[in-house]
């Protein structure tokens, strides 16, 4: 679904460095934002590991921005309310797979990539319309959202 080719929002460049970059998925950009809060600062495998438990419903993804009326979850650390983004996590560890294999093809060592960028922004919104009773219409949108993810090999 890749449209718009658009550039990177970070200018990191150079040596043992790997990047991914999704356009226009239909994920929730509330719920990518949070993950992408999350996952920063994280070795790649860590943060797979814990969105595919997300995925499994096991752990919560602390919801910091996105949380008016948004319950407690238990296991979170320093915060209450989460939630289990299980779609946005699913695209997020494809892209997380991504820039390992990107980085292994560059010859960086998979075991050791820290994700150093991280950002999540709304896409395009795909207009529609629902057609309603008395030949009345309401709009409707799909929302997607733009994904981008640097990491850099640490020791």
């Amino acid at each position: 679904m890749d449209m718009a080719r658009t550039g990177y929002s970070s200018k990191l460049e150079g040596e043992g460095i790997a990047r991914a970059k999704a356009n226009e998925l239909p994920v929730s950009p509330k719920h990518s934002i949070e993950i992408a809060r999350f996952v920063k600062g994280k070795t790649t495998k860590e943060a797979v590991a814990y969105l595919e438990d997300v995925v499994a419903l096991k752990k919560a993804i602390p919801f910091k921005r996105f949380n008016r009326n948004v319950a407690h979850k238990r296991g979170l650390e320093g915060w209450d309310a989460g939630r289990y983004p299980v779609k946005a996590s699913e695209a997020f560890i494809r892209l997380l797979r991504s820039v390992e294999k990107n980085g292994e093809y560059t010859g960086l060592d998979a075991e050791k990539l820290k994700i150093v960028h991280v950002s999540a922004n709304r896409g395009r919104g795909f207009r529609a319309f629902f057609p309603r009773a008395m030949g009345r219409a309401t709009p409707k949108r799909r929302e997607t959202v733009n994904i981008e993810i640097i990491v850099r090999e640490v020791e």
